[in-house]
């Protein structure tokens, strides 16, 4: 009997075929690894990628960076291996107020508003180009004393709508400024100066924002929930969920699950003036019914996992990452409101919460444990990223 073998062009596979096998990538180094098999399987890729920066719950786990004390140089964490990567950043030396579809925020000396890409500048190679994006100065509030103003904490938390490399046509940058708690806002490309929002209502202004089916969404400090429609010249807001009672010693995080859910996770903090310490002592859960606009409390998170801090929050399904607790909650030493700095023991509020029975698990023996409490910036998750 004769066989005869024939070499099969994999490059003429069927898009819908390959598209399939992209969809089951979860591994940053399996996509890659598929992108340069040949010219077509890389074209599909890159489409596949912008498709998937645009969908919010599309992305594996973040990493954590982590800053050394060696200028601008931070230390690539993977939380789920307990791995520092051999690979290190070049980004600032300052306090980021956002992270972002794998872009950092923050604001420069002369209240510049700058993103950078921390993945497009790893410490021995080629700096990518767009790896850095400087935006307009923000506008000062007339009644701040200047010389009280400290740059790096003047934005309280910013997050963008797009990726402003890929689709830069559809990036808003929104930004929550100190004291007050105003909204401000740009389009890139589009505007040349920043949109202000007063987000005062009472003394109430806005904790957290996310972008979510072409509009934002903004909580106030009373869990009072507001839809933000952004237009060219204006905005229109609406009233998305009732406010909940609530001491002041709450943090307040939006996140987008995996289930398709608006969730609102509050932080609940206290504090040791004597050790001049923070502790967060639990977390409490809600979900936003868009129908009759409240909060409904949610007890646990099934199979996902959250990752909290001054980045916007993520969820990630956890069966589909070896190493990734489910129901738990991944959180850093943020910034406050109510400390301007971190007490002798550094940044010692970051850790894992979980959901079920209301604990928080041992990291002390982690890798990052004591490079965290060392560093002299808090700090901050984010989505990896690559250009193919």
């Amino acid at each position: 009997m004769f066989f005869l073998f024939v070499s099969a062009d994999w490059s003429e596979l069927p898009n819908q075929i390959l598209e399939s096998v992209l969809e089951r990538l979860d591994l940053l180094a399996d996509y890659v690894r598929f992108s340069v098999v040949c010219r077509s399987w890389n074209f599909i890729a890159k489409d596949n990628r912008k498709k998937r920066v645009k969908m919010p719950c599309c992305h594996p786990p973040p990493m954590l960076l982590i800053n050394t004390d060696i200028g601008d140089i931070w230390k690539v964490y993977n939380v789920t291996d307990d791995k520092l990567l051999d690979l290190q950043v070049r980004v600032p030396n300052t306090r980021f107020c956002g992270s972002s579809k794998g872009w950092l925020i923050f604001v420069e000396n002369d209240f510049t508003v700058t993103l950078i890409n921390p993945f497009f500048r790893v410490r021995g190679r080629v700096e990518k180009e767009n790896s850095i994006i400087h935006l307009p100065p923000l506008r000062l509030i007339k009644e701040i004393d200047m010389s009280r103003v400290r740059h790096e904490r003047y934005v309280y938390k910013a997050t963008i709508s797009a990726d402003p490399v890929l689709n830069a046509n559809e990036c808003i940058v929104v930004v929550i400024t100190q004291p007050g708690y105003q909204l401000a806002f740009i389009r890139l490309g589009k505007d040349r100066a920043w949109s202000y929002i007063d987000g005062r209502a009472r003394g109430r202004g806005f904790d957290e924002v996310i972008f979510l089916g072409g509009k934002f969404y903004g909580v106030r400090n009373n869990s009072r929930l507001l839809s933000l429609e952004i237009t060219r010249f204006s905005f229109n807001r609406k009233l998305a969920a009732r406010s909940l009672r609530r001491d002041h010693t709450i943090k307040s995080y939006l996140v987008y699950s995996n289930k398709k859910e608006l969730l609102m996770v509050e932080r609940h903090i206290s504090f040791d003036r004597k050790n001049d310490m923070r502790t967060t002592s639990k977390f409490i859960i809600y979900k936003l019914n868009f129908d009759e606009c409240k909060w409904t409390k949610k007890n646990s998170l099934g199979g996902e996992t959250l990752f909290l801090g001054d980045n916007s929050s993520f969820s990630v399904i956890s069966s589909s990452f070896p190493g990734c607790l489910r129901n738990c909650i991944y959180f850093t030493h943020d910034y406050d409101c109510f400390r301007s700095k971190f007490g002798p023991r550094g940044p010692n509020d970051f850790g894992v919460y979980v959901v079920e029975d209301e604990s928080f698990l041992s990291i002390d023996s982690t890798k990052a444990s004591m490079l965290v409490k060392m560093s002299l910036q808090p700090s901050i998750w984010i989505l990896p990223t690559f250009q193919l």
